[in-house]
């Protein structure tokens, strides 16, 4: 058996228990998928000096897509509930900044632990937006709004594939939206862009 293959059962292991063991807060059945990973990651800012924010990053699949896309570990911001999925990113990926804590709080956060850095280019987000209530996903909206730059993208993938748009996306144009079939189970990408300013 591989390495590679070795540290990916590991961590899928762990991924299981999780679920297991707090269903609300990971919102997923498996990891991401390679492809679902993908085409995440295929919005990621041309300018390779970017912050890019990453919620809700479990074992680091679609990280890992995100990095072999030509994303810079070192502008890598991560936040993970899970304390002990952040501690596999820790592992997986140092020179990142993982932040053990709840995205809902992304805006605090990311004064408390990021020195810096007062805005991201992009939020790529595999939070479960639909099993949240109106009033958290709306907040959610509002403070990736905050630091999200003007033209940046908000990616985000759900179980749900319908086209009708989750109402806390309101304020943002929705650039594309895409049915990943192979990843179990499918999911849907939208992909909400901040309104540059005028």
């Amino acid at each position: 058996m591989t390495k590679e293959l070795r540290a990916n059962l590991n961590a899928t292991g762990l991924f299981l228990q999780e679920v297991l063991l707090y269903p609300q807060q990971i919102g997923a059945v498996l990891p991401s998928s390679k492809h679902l990973a993908s085409v995440m990651a295929r919005w990621l800012p041309a300018d390779p000096e970017a912050f890019v924010l990453e919620l809700g990053p479990g074992t680091g699949a679609v990280t890992q897509a995100m990095l072999a896309r030509g994303l810079r570990e070192d502008r890598l911001i991560a936040i993970e509930m899970s304390a002990r999925l952040a501690g596999l990113l820790r592992e997986r990926f140092p020179r990142a900044q993982i932040i053990t804590g709840n995205a809902c709080h992304l805006d605090k956060l990311l004064r408390r632990h990021v020195r810096d850095v007062e805005s991201v280019a992009a939020v790529i987000s595999s939070l479960p937006l639909r099993v949240f209530t109106t009033e958290a996903a709306k907040s959610l909206a509002a403070r990736i709004r905050t630091v999200l730059q003007p033209g940046g993208n908000w990616v985000q993938y759900s179980y749900h594939l319908g086209v009708r748009r989750h109402e806390a996306t309101a304020r943002f144009d929705l650039l594309a939206t895409h049915v990943v079939w192979l990843n179990l189970p499918p999911a849907r990408v939208n992909v909400y862009q901040k309104r540059a300013a005028h």
